[in-house]
């Protein structure tokens, strides 16, 4: 019999395997459901069964929410809402897979969560973070070569880590766009800027290593392909020596992607397919980013402000 905690590997393989989830998902789902069945198992004293998930009561997904946001961690509203969306979907699949409903889950509501406005890179720190990337005297220059070119693709093409990291060998060098399978499976061809394919073929004329064309752009001092960790690990010590927030990240460089691109008179239908956004609900929040600017930039230049 198939017990809850088997029920959840099935439902990370078939996120990974037939939805395509990105493994950062993946993990993010893993931190929320897990915890949510040890706190089922400890406050029923028994390992969980498909029949007892089925039978799990509003008032128990409620207090282990209330666990999550008032425990010795407590989560912010937004990780709070996210743990509950995770949870969701697993009892969503239990219901479509494994014949264990749960109707009275839909009683359970998150918190209210603010959204928050996108925080872009300014432009003079984006282009000092990738000067201060190509010159960086404690790398080899291929690895320099290399930071340069994924920070410009994600600065000069609106790109995930993800999607950045996904190009192949064959891709490059790139054209006057490239194909990019973005989040659910869904592709989207992106305009590529000349000091973007510069970039990009600067790193492969310095490059030590020989890819096949099916392996992965981007490479690792070792040869492995480069992960997401390392980009996020790179802006960080950038940042530092910069003196920028640590609200300076990667995915910060695709919101400046599309706050500059708004700021130059792009249309926000142009910019939603671009970042490949299925709703323009969600691209809308850079008018407001771009309105902050503005003001901003009156409050300092008006003679009465």
């Amino acid at each position: 019999m198939t017990t809850a905690r088997e029920a959840m590997s099935q439902w990370l393989d078939h996120l990974a395997n037939e939805r395509r989830v990105s493994p950062r998902t993946i993990e993010a789902y893993l931190g929320a459901v897990s915890p949510y069945l040890s706190f089922l198992e400890q406050h029923r004293g028994e390992a969980l069964s498909l029949a007892a998930m089925g039978a799990v009561t509003p008032a128990e997904v409620r207090a282990y929410l209330a666990h999550r946001r008032d425990g010795e961690r407590p989560l912010a509203a937004r990780s709070v809402s996210q743990a509950l969306s995770a949870i969701r979907s697993y009892h969503g699949f239990l219901d479509r897979r494994l014949a264990t409903p749960n109707a009275a889950l839909t009683l359970v509501k998150g918190p209210r969560v603010r959204p928050g406005a996108p925080r872009p890179v300014s432009e003079d720190n984006a282009r000092g973070l990738i000067a201060e990337a190509a010159a960086d005297p404690d790398r080899d220059d291929w690895e320099a070569l290399r930071d340069e070119a994924v920070l410009t693709l994600l600065w000069g093409c609106g790109l995930r880590i993800s999607e950045a990291l996904s190009l192949k060998r064959a891709d490059a060098p790139l054209g006057d766009s490239v194909r990019i399978l973005g989040k659910g499976s869904k592709t989207r061809i992106v305009p590529v800027l000349p000091v973007v394919r510069e970039a990009i073929d600067a790193y492969l004329a310095a490059l030590p290593f020989a890819l096949d064309p099916d392996e992965p752009l981007f490479r690792a001092v070792r040869g492995g392909p480069l992960s997401p960790r390392h980009v996020q690990a790179r802006m960080q010590a950038l940042r530092g020596r910069l003196g920028l927030s640590d609200r300076t990240t990667p995915h910060a460089l695709r919101h400046s992607f599309a706050t500059h691109l708004l700021g130059a008179g792009a249309d926000l239908r142009s910019i939603q397919e671009l970042l490949g956004h299925a709703s323009l609900s969600t691209t809308q929040k850079y008018t407001a980013v771009d309105a902050e600017g503005l003001l901003a930039a009156y409050g300092k230049a008006h003679p009465r402000a």
